[in-house]
């Protein structure tokens, strides 16, 4: 019997050692994974955070785009608007100079007139950047002219414009418009 009591005393105290350090184990346990929720909570957060941020983001993307394209859109609409303010006082001038010539006959007078109109839509044109191209007496150029026949010429070197048949222009530094020339052969 003392062996039974030896076995149950030994067992007993083998239990009460394995209860005690399942005691001090359970807190540690208990705090590693309280630690690791708490860890696991606050990436959690944080990765909902970032994915808010993404998505603001993109929407103030989008909503920069969207306004982009719709001032893109009103500047094309109301480009020439500010030419057209300039053009209507020439506008205006022709309108007057018709009215006169239908109850004047003096044609001296209506060509100065004319004459004056011309000079004045010139100078809006001449203010925007436009300006004529320079041909006849220049060596040909494709990018400012356009060779519409090519003539015999003692006047001028081969392969000078002779004479210009319709005027090219500039806008700015950009060919609007390249002039047609007949060319020396």
């Amino acid at each position: 019997m003392d062996t039974d009591n030896e076995q149950q005393g030994h067992t007993a105290a083998e239990e009460a050692e394995v209860t005690a350090s399942h005691t001090e184990e359970a807190p540690e346990a208990d705090a590693s994974a309280s630690a690791g929720n708490s860890e696991l909570e606050q990436l959690r957060a944080l990765a909902e955070e970032n994915n808010q941020r993404y998505l603001r983001t993109q929407a103030d993307l989008e909503n920069f785009r969207r306004r982009t394209r719709q001032e893109k859109e009103e500047l094309a609409k109301y480009a020439s608007a500010k030419l057209l303010e300039q053009l209507v006082p020439v506008l205006d001038n022709f309108e007057r100079a018709l009215a006169a010539s239908k109850d004047n006959r003096d044609y001296d007078s209506f060509a100065k007139g004319v004459d004056m109109i011309f000079r004045q839509f010139e100078q809006v044109l001449t203010n925007e950047g436009l300006a004529p191209i320079e041909s006849v007496g220049q060596p040909f150029n494709p990018e400012f002219h356009q060779a519409i026949m090519q003539v015999e010429s003692d006047e001028y070197e081969e392969g000078t414009v002779v004479e210009e048949v319709q005027k090219g222009y500039t806008l700015k530094d950009k060919v609007l418009r390249p002039a047609m020339v007949k060319v020396s052969s």
